[in-house]
């Protein structure tokens, strides 16, 4: 949107390798951008950054010293203008089992295991970035760089099943507006996404997997559809580039409301 050129600058796109993170990953390089593509999938990731012109490196994202080495990867094609964390996994497990034991309740490991993903990888990337970001030269706003970051709606309707999954989606959301105060001190711009009912390949593939998604699709409001990778992108690269956002978390979600289950 601010018309700027973007050649010789820098992204990091974690969980670049599918989904969300791939469709940002190619609209970025289709900007001028270098994009780092942060995933595990070593070879999805790196025929994307074959296609796009890109560089992919395996990163958990749990992992400072994986986290550390994406940003520094992603300096050596240039400054480091954007980042957008779509790295995550979901969860679904009752809380209480059907036993009514205490070994079947939700299992602690497996909860901070999402939370860590989700929530403290995500945290742990926009800080790395955010520093590396606070060395560029400003421009006429003292803008340095814009981050955005992946929630969910089930951090707002979240169903049965996904305690684990919604706190720490919602962590995402309320980091938003205290890490774009924090950040406005270097410069940088913090936005979140809370995407809806998106098709990925989550959904797996087939006749089946697409009369499942057809049904899914009945529940959204208007239009009557799973939303496609494309349309988180292209409300990534808005907030990316628009640089009077700042602090907000926008619903991509076809107006869809989740049912408890």
């Amino acid at each position: 949107m601010d018309g700027k050129d973007y050649a010789g600058r820098s992204a990091v796109v974690t969980g670049g390798a599918s989904g969300l993170g791939e469709a940002t990953a190619e609209l970025l390089a289709s900007k001028g951008v270098h994009v780092v593509i942060a995933d595990l999938n070593a070879d999805a990731g790196s025929a994307l950054a074959t296609k796009i012109g890109g560089t992919f490196v395996k990163c958990d994202v749990t992992d400072t010293d994986d986290v550390i080495a994406t940003v520094d990867e992603a300096l050596s094609h240039g400054p480091l203008q954007f980042a957008v964390n779509c790295a995550g996994i979901g969860s679904i497990s009752r809380t209480v089992g059907r036993d009514g034991q205490y070994s079947s309740a939700f299992p602690l490991d497996y909860f901070k295991k999402v939370v860590e993903i989700n929530l403290i990888g995500t945290f742990d990337m926009t800080r790395i970035a955010a520093t590396a970001m606070s060395r560029n030269d400003p421009d006429d706003d003292g803008q340095r760089g814009a981050i955005v970051n992946t929630t969910s709606v089930a951090a707002f309707d979240g169903q049965i099943g996904q305690v684990a999954y919604s706190a720490s989606k919602g962590g995402v959301v309320s980091l938003t507006l205290p890490l774009a105060r924090d950040l406005s001190a270097v410069g940088v711009r913090v936005n979140t996404i809370a995407p809806g009912l998106i098709d990925t390949p989550i959904y797996g593939s087939g006749p089946e997997s697409e009369a499942f998604k057809a049904k899914l699709g009945e529940s959204v409001v208007f239009p009557k559809r799973l939303g496609h990778a494309a349309e988180y992108a292209s409300l990534a690269w808005e907030l990316l580039s628009n640089p009077y956002m700042n602090g907000e978390v926008i619903r991509v979600d076809g107006a869809i409301r989740m049912p408890p289950k």
